[in-house]
């Protein structure tokens, strides 16, 4: 069974979190890089970010070479924004036909919003088998042993059981 993480990430914490999942099942990884990117700080990141979700922008992607007719498992990871998944994915999943795959969604976030985000995902790409759920509170603020222990459990209930 080939895996893949997608995430976009735009502080770190959804990319710690899909660095450790690859380290932990041996997977490949797309990280979703917009050609322009987003404030990262302050009143600007979440107006801009915010607006981007309201509007359902699909923001340009930076070239990527990956073809998800080789893997079986695909990991979705993404910052919350607006309750829901970051734009990047509108992009990518316009452009990529998702379909009969194991899915495993995990979010980041700092103060939940998770549970529309896997409502969202499973509408737009239904023709999935979605295997498990996580979400984490900012976990670039948490202690690395925590966010490790979480990870484990999620995979031994969602990943290595099936």
């Amino acid at each position: 069974m080939k895996n893949l993480i997608v995430f976009y990430s735009l502080e770190g914490d959804t990319k710690l979190i899909a660095s450790t999942i690859s380290e932990k099942i041996n997977a490949d990884i797309l990280e979703l890089k917009p050609k322009k990117k987003y404030h990262d700080s302050g009143f600007k990141k979440y107006f801009w970010g915010g607006r981007s979700v309201i509007f359902k922008e699909k923001p340009e992607l930076q070239d990527y070479n990956i073809n998800l007719e080789n893997y079986e498992n695909i990991f979705i990871g993404t910052p919350i924004w607006v309750g829901t998944y970051a734009p990047p994915y509108n992009t990518f999943l316009k452009k990529e036909n998702i379909s009969n795959k194991n899915i495993y969604l995990f979010a980041c976030h700092g103060g939940g919003g998770a549970d529309k985000f896997y409502k969202n995902i499973k509408e737009i790409i239904p023709n999935n088998e979605f295997k498990g759920e996580i979400d984490f509170n900012e976990p670039l603020k948490e202690s690395r042993s925590d966010i490790l222990d979480q990870i484990d459990n999620w995979l031994k209930m969602v990943y290595f059981n099936n």
